[in-house]
């Protein structure tokens, strides 16, 4: 999308205006004791009084004018400035201002900060994410150019047998499996990323749906299952089946959502009685393509879709510690409305 341009055109600095509107306030005594002196008979003279009066009166609107273009232009144009060399620096150049003069441009400026960060943590995530990705597709591609290599190659004098060809072949069509289960959650992470819609979806309908996809789940709800949850039908069907699926892929035989509610938020806790998750592990299972079963098919990026269809919908979730066997999940998200 190309970047929108302000038009050019001839325009007011702002300490023009603040000088031009702080002139044209004080000129109006100046007119008024000028034009009682034109009608007046007596004397068509000022008095020094009223020279020296409107010199301090000058004097003081100029000071003024002064202030306000300090406190107002001057953290503006340092603000601007920063900017510019954000643009060039990067997060190096993410800094506190030196002045902001009011309370409003230290909101603002505050405000600024915060976007860049985020804008710059967004690049440095979509690159280190660019390379974790070309990463996992060439190893499969690598494979399975290897094999059809081989397959290509096989010499009419010493042809493969029967089971060797099939074993390259079954590898292809691993690679190829893979290959599709990355692509399918590349683009559920995709969907996460940008959502298109807005809705929500009830807890019953929810475990419903789990019931249908998993039936080696025992699945099943305790406290608030009646309400209903800022998540679309189909990013809740994303973020709950990814869980379902962890579970059932370490072992679990049984899954439980337990909500609770207050007046604006539901928290749900994931809970299932599998292997868990080791202590040297649990810092690593939002990192994309971090995986235990990568030998079996895992892509490691399941629990990163589910932060982000989260986090786009204004939820968050977190890993509970545990003192007993399984993993437990904590779901906060928008509520009843």
């Amino acid at each position: 999308m190309p970047v929108p341009k302000v038009r050019t055109k001839w325009r007011p600095t702002l300490a023009l205006i603040v000088y031009v509107v702080l002139l044209a306030v004080m000129a109006l005594p100046i007119l008024i004791v000028i034009w009682f002196r034109a009608v007046e008979a007596s004397s068509n003279r000022m008095a020094p009084a009223e020279i020296g009066a409107l010199v301090v009166a000058f004097m003081l609107t100029l000071g003024v004018a002064y202030v306000l273009t300090r406190t107002i232009t001057g953290p503006i144009d340092a603000l601007i400035a920063r900017t510019e060399e954000i643009a060039r620096g990067g997060k190096g150049a993410i800094r506190p201002l030196e002045s902001y003069g009011t309370r409003e441009i230290a909101v603002l400026s505050q405000s600024f900060l915060d976007l860049a960060g985020k804008l710059v943590d967004r690049t440095e995530y979509v690159r280190s994410f660019a390379a974790h990705v070309s990463h996992e597709l060439k190893s499969p591609l690598t494979a399975i150019r290897g094999a059809a290599e081989l397959l290509r190659d096989d010499d009419a004098e010493r042809p493969m047998t029967k089971a060797q060809s099939l074993h390259f072949l079954d590898n292809i069509i691993a690679d190829a499996v893979r290959l599709d289960a990355l692509l399918q959650r590349l683009r559920e992470l995709a969907q996460a990323e940008t959502p298109v819609a807005e809705g929500r979806s009830s807890i019953t309908d929810i475990i419903s749906s789990l019931h249908g996809r998993f039936p080696a789940l025992n699945i099943s709800g305790a406290g608030d299952t009646e309400i209903s949850v800022a998540l679309p039908q189909e990013a809740a069907g994303i973020v709950f089946a990814n869980l379902a699926e962890n579970a059932l892929q370490h072992g679990a035989t049984l899954l439980e959502l337990r909500i609770s509610v207050d007046a604006r938020t539901a928290v749900i806790l994931v809970c299932d009685d599998g292997s868990g998750i080791s202590e040297a592990n649990r810092q690593r299972i939002f990192q994309p393509f971090f995986s235990t079963r990568r030998e079996q098919g895992g892509t490691g990026m399941g629990l990163g879709i589910v932060r982000a269809m989260l986090s786009s919908h204004g939820g968050t979730i977190r890993l509970v510690k545990t003192t007993s066997v399984g993993t437990k999940f904590e779901i906060t998200i928008p509520g009843p409305s």
